[in-house]
């Protein structure tokens, strides 16, 4: 993990200007992994203070124990006013060990414009030596008047292939590791998902779109692991769709289940089942049913092949 967060632009960029003791006084990291938001922005400020690995300061930042590194909030729990009020008045103490002072602000798409305001002035115009680096999974929760007081640096999606070794350095040789990372979305915690779940989610997609009787796969959908269905569904369509315009040889699913799919499914059939797929991937980010946007789904894609079926 701490390689492939290492690999971004952002890490190298906080990293860079830390040994040129150019910091900026406030820096916001846009990192869409919310599950490793936190771990992200513990491995820059270990950048921002020059701790090697193993040293007394790294071991001691890893651990939020480090006395001129603070933690706002505390692991699960949400930034609220009085948080803040703490915050500010921690700002007005000087270092303990150094010259600068780090506040580290995790999930500050959670903080409500109320205590963005409340820190507003604070980011905009810090104590001397004192810096903050706050970490957000999306930009549009942030306010405007805090994103124009930021350095903001933000990290995209990572690539399959720096998923798919990320995957085989933490979880050795795992069966599933190409699928998973090419379903993820470039997002570590989904391909962990999609991969702790030993393939269930890619079973589960195969029988989605094979099974006569939709509702109680759709059932089985809404009880199975969040997050990790549509994802499968998407790579399972993907490479159907490229198995039926013979493009096999590029499908990451190399098994009999997706071809008997794509031998059955024409090719516009699951192109049209992916825009419905990510439509219904956006619904339940909204708080739909996903049992019933399954259902949804499945009745869309029956639509769709009753249509081809009728041109053909």
């Amino acid at each position: 993990m701490r390689e492939l967060f290492r690999s971004t632009t952002a890490y190298r960029a906080i990293a860079r200007d830390a040994r040129r003791g150019e910091q900026a006084h406030f820096t916001l990291v846009l990192f869409p992994d919310g599950r490793y938001l936190r771990d992200f922005l513990t491995l820059c400020a270990e950048a921002f203070f020059g701790a090697a690995d193993g040293s007394r300061t790294q071991r001691l930042i890893a651990a939020e124990s480090y006395a001129d590194c603070l933690f706002y909030p505390a692991k699960g729990a949400k930034l609220t006013a009085d948080g803040a009020a703490d915050l500010i008045g921690e700002s007005a103490l000087s270092p303990v060990e150094g010259d600068r002072k780090l506040f580290v602000l995790d999930a500050f798409q959670t903080v409500t414009p109320l205590v963005q305001n409340k820190l507003l002035k604070i980011l905009e115009e810090p104590p001397e030596g004192v810096y903050f680096l706050a970490g957000a999974t999306a930009e549009h929760a942030v306010l405007p008047t805090v994103l124009s007081r930021a350095d903001k640096l933000a990290v995209p999606p990572f690539s399959e292939e720096a998923i798919a070794a990320a995957l085989g350095r933490m979880h050795g040789q795992m069966p599933g590791i190409r699928g998973a990372a090419a379903a993820s979305g470039g997002i570590l915690s989904a391909a962990e998902d999609l991969l702790e779940g030993g393939g269930e989610a890619f079973r589960l997609a195969v029988r989605f779109l094979t099974e006569p009787d939709p509702v109680r796969v759709c059932r089985e959908i809404g009880e199975a692991p969040k997050g990790t269905f549509l994802p499968a569904l998407r790579l399972v369509l993907r490479d159907a769709a490229m198995i039926a315009t013979g493009q096999g040889q590029y499908a990451v699913l190399q098994d009999a289940s997706v071809r008997e799919i794509a031998a059955r499914m024409p090719a516009g059939v699951a192109v049209a089942a992916l825009r419905f797929a990510a439509s219904a991937e956006r619904e339940i980010q909204f708080n739909a049913n996903p049992a019933q946007a399954a259902l949804m789904l499945s009745l869309r894609i029956a639509k769709e092949r009753e249509s081809w079926q009728k041109l053909s």
